[in-house]
């Protein structure tokens, strides 16, 4: 695992916290961006659970829902939380446990590509499919995004895309609260 204080892949604006649950990429590509939604419990924002899963420190007893959850290991290069904080678990460097199975046409490459966590970023954004994300999150989103493709020039527009529409039969997020038109507004072009 990288020291957050001396990789380039560490985001300066964001907390540091280290997850376990990522390992090296293979080939040391990186060219997508996944946006995902999470909250925990569902529906429910704040508190530590996010923090607590990333880290698999999540109590299984503290929620009915955590039960069937605490078990998984898994993580996600940052979480933009409601009011705007950003957290990094994993170096962009590194290979985070977001994707899971999922598959996406590489327009570059005119194919259909897997393992998907080998050369994505994954960003999670506080929120679920119904409840509209804040101003400030997109904001967060906008200047994450301008820093990935500052370090990553393949990360272009058309490869930034959602976790529903890599993995459709399985995931929603981040759902139809999430406005890509008004995320694109805040990018420079």
């Amino acid at each position: 695992m990288t020291d957050p204080h001396s990789s380039p892949g560490w985001w300066s604006s964001a907390r540091q916290v280290v997850s376990p649950n990522a390992d090296q990429r293979p080939h040391g590509e990186v060219s997508l961006l996944l946006i995902h939604a999470i909250s925990l419990p569902p529906g429910q924002f704040q508190g530590a659970a996010i923090e607590a899963l990333f880290t698999n420190r999540l109590d299984p007893h503290e929620h009915p829902y955590f039960a069937a959850i605490a078990h998984l290991r898994v993580s996600a290069h940052l979480l933009i939380r409601r009011d705007g904080e950003c957290i990094q678990f994993v170096d962009t460097e590194w290979r985070a446990w977001h994707a899971g199975r999922s598959c996406w046409w590489d327009p570059g490459q005119r194919r259909w590509r897997q393992a998907l966590n080998d050369f994505s970023v994954g960003i999670e954004l506080e929120g679920d499919d119904a409840t509209p994300f804040t101003k400030v999150q997109y904001a967060r989103l906008a200047e994450a995004i301008e820093w990935l493709r500052a370090r990553y020039p393949a990360i272009t527009p058309e490869r930034v895309t959602s976790h529903a529409r890599v993995a459709p039969l399985r995931k929603t997020d981040p759902g139809p609260a999430f406005d890509w038109a008004y995320l694109r507004q805040q990018l420079t072009p």
